[in-house]
């Protein structure tokens, strides 16, 4: 998962999109400011995924937002696994929980929730607290 500035695979190097959110690669580096408690704000208005039922697209907005302990998410590794859910099939629920649950593993953040709201086609909004 990366903790040194240089161990970062993606950052700094042409990556291509993860053929599936399986295959994507989070990284992490240590937290600039470990003891502070802060919030990150990550926000992706343009998620998209695909509905295991129907096959088509499902659009929404994903907000995550975290109090990190001793480590931060790489933001290129997470914008990369948030874009290899374009071709994937998943119910909304599915999609928010998983994407949670990778942030949860790669840096056992102090806090964190995740909402996932989406688009009328795609039924109610989603808040997940960890």
């Amino acid at each position: 998962m990366g903790g040194e500035m240089t161990d970062f695979t993606q950052l700094g190097h042409t990556a291509a999109i993860p053929a599936s959110p399986e295959k994507a690669v989070l990284e992490r580096a240590a937290n600039p400011h470990p003891g502070s408690l802060y919030l990150v704000r990550f926000t992706a208005p343009e998620f998209t995924a695909i509905c295991p039922v129907t096959g088509q697209p499902d659009f929404g907005i994903l907000v995550i937002d975290y109090a990190p302990d001793l480590w931060i998410v790489e933001s290129k590794s997470l914008k990369l696994l948030l874009q290899s859910y374009r071709n994937h099939g998943a119910f909304h629920e599915d999609c928010t929980l998983a994407v949670a649950t990778r942030v949860v593993a790669a840096i056992a953040p102090t806090w964190l929730r995740i909402g996932g709201y989406w688009n009328p086609r795609g039924g109610m909004p989603i808040d997940v607290f960890w």
